[in-house]
C-alpha cells in the first residue's frame, strides 16, 4: 500500500511551487515499495490503449512509422512513470539527445527574432518575438504565442514547427514566452497547479503580461492575437483561453490538456492518463473558437483529453458536427470534426492516426516533431486568422 502521507506531502509541495523536493519525495516513496507490488501499479499508471513498445529514433528525433514514441524511451527501453518523477518528465515532453538548430532553421532570410524580458509580480520570463519581414509601423499586424513543450526553448520550437516561416508568408507577429529551469525541473509550463490557472495570477498573469508588452511595443491587430501550445504548453494555452478571453481571439492546442484537468501532482498523473475527466466546465458566454490536434496513439497525454478540451471549448453552445476524413500521402491518415454554431465553424479537432507525443507536420530540426501528420502550423495559422475577434 501506497504511502498516503508521503504523498500528501508531495502534494504540497507542490502547491507550494517546491517541485523538485516534491518529486524527490515520490522517487523516495517508490523506492521504498516492495517490487512486486511496484510491478502492478505500473499498468495503472501508464498502461493505455494500443501499448505498442514505443521506439526513439535518437538520430532525427522523430517517431518512427506509426510506432509512437512516449517520454522516457531511449533505444526501445522505456521506464515507469513514477520512476522519472525525479527529472518532471512525468508532466509532458523528456528530452533526448538534440543538436541546436540553426539560424536557417528558425527564421527566414531578412527578418528577426529577437529577445525581450517581462516581470511582474508573479516573477520574469525571457522571450523571443519573430519579426517578419514585411512588418510596418502604423500597419497593424496579427500575433501568435507560442507555448513550448517540456524540455523545450522557444529556438527549439520554433524550429521544429517552423511557425516563424509560416508567419512570414502571413505577415504576423510570433512571441515564444520562454520557462525557465528554475520555476519548473523540465520547463515545463505549471499546467496542474491551481495557484497556474488564475487570471491575473501566476504564470497566466506572466503570459499575458508578455502578450500585452508586445502589442505595447508593435502595431498588433488587438482584434487577431491568438495563442498556441504543446504538451505542458497545449495545457497552458488552454488555462489562457479560458481565463483571458477579451485578450485572445482564438486558440491552438496540440496534444494537451483542458484548463483544470488538474489541481496538483497526483490529479495531473490522472489527467495525463485516463483523459482528465475533472476538467473545469466551461464559462458561460459564446465559445472561444479553438483548433485541436492529437495523436491517437498518444502514450504521455492520452488522446482523450483532446475530446475534453473540445468539450470544454463548445460548452452550451449548440453546434453541429461534421466529420471529414484524409491521408497524408506516405504518412497518417486523420479525421477532422469540425463543430458549426450557425454559419461559423467554432471549433476543430484533428485527430492524427497513428501518431503520438509529437507536433504533426513539424520539421526534424526541432525536438519532438512528426513529419508524416497534416501540418498543424499552417492549419493553426489558417484557423486563427479565420476568427478574429468579433466584438
Amino acid at each position: 500500500m501506497l504511502n498516503q502521507e508521503m504523498l500528501r506531502e508531495a502534494t504540497r509541495l507542490t502547491r507550494a511551487g517546491q517541485l523538485t523536493e516534491a518529486t524527490a519525495l515520490l522517487q523516495r516513496m517508490f523506492q521504498g515499495v516492495h517490487a512486486p507490488a511496484a510491478a502492478s501499479l505500473v499498468p495503472q499508471i501508464v498502461g493505455l490503449p494500443g501499448g505498442v513498445p514505443p521506439t526513439i529514433d535518437l538520430k532525427s528525433n522523430r517517431i518512427g512509422g506509426a510506432v509512437p514514441k512516449a517520454p522516457g524511451i531511449t533505444a526501445g527501453r522505456h521506464r515507469p512513470l513514477f520512476d522519472r518523477a525525479k527529472d518532471g518528465t512525468w508532466l509532458g515532453l523528456r528530452g533526448v539527445e538534440h543538436a541546436p538548430s540553426s539560424k536557417a532553421d528558425i527564421v527566414p532570410e531578412g527578418t528577426k527574432f529577437i529577445d525581450g524580458k517581462y516581470s511582474n509580480n508573479a516573477g520574469s520570463r525571457s522571450y523571443k518575438l519573430f519579426i517578419p519581414s514585411g512588418y510596418q509601423r502604423g500597419q497593424t499586424l496579427p500575433l501568435v504565442v507560442m507555448l513550448h513543450g517540456c524540455t523545450q526553448s522557444p529556438d527549439d520550437f520554433a524550429a521544429g514547427t517552423r511557425m516563424n516561416f509560416i508567419a512570414e508568408e502571413q505577415n504576423c507577429l510570433v512571441v515564444y514566452p520562454a520557462q525557465p529551469g528554475g520555476a519548473n525541473p523540465s520547463k515545463c509550463w505549471n499546467w496542474f497547479r491551481a495557484a497556474d490557472q488564475r487570471r491575473d495570477e501566476g504564470e497566466p498573469s506572466l503570459i499575458a503580461g508578455i502578450t500585452r508588452r508586445v502589442m505595447r511595443d508593435y502595431s498588433i491587430d488587438p482584434k487577431r492575437v491568438f495563442v498556441a501550445g504543446l504538451s505542458a504548453g497545449g495545457a497552458a494555452a488552454a488555462i489562457m483561453g479560458a481565463t483571458y478571453g477579451d485578450l485572445y481571439a482564438a486558440v491552438g492546442i496540440h496534444s494537451g490538456l483542458a484548463c483544470g484537468a488538474a489541481t496538483d501532482m497526483p490529479s495531473a498523473f490522472t489527467a495525463m492518463r485516463n483523459g482528465g475527466k475533472g476538467a473545469r466546465p466551461a464559462a458561460a458566454g459564446p465559445a472561444i473558437p479553438t483548433i485541436v490536434f492529437h495523436g491517437d496513439r498518444d502514450a504521455t497525454v492520452h488522446p482523450d483529453n483532446g475530446d475534453r478540451i473540445v468539450e470544454q471549448a463548445i460548452g452550451a453552445t449548440r453546434t453541429q458536427k461534421k466529420v471529414h476524413r484524409g491521408q497524408i500521402p506516405g504518412g497518417h491518415g486523420y479525421t477532422r470534426t469540425t463543430y458549426v454554431d450557425g454559419q461559423r465553424e467554432i471549433l476543430e479537432h484533428w485527430n492524427i492516426h497513428g501518431a503520438s507525443h509529437a507536433w504533426s507536420g513539424g520539421s526534424p530540426a526541432g525536438s519532438y516533431t512528426d513529419g508524416e501528420g497534416p501540418d498543424a502550423t499552417k492549419e493553426m495559422l489558417r484557423f486563427f486568422l479565420q476568427h478574429p475577434h468579433a466584438g
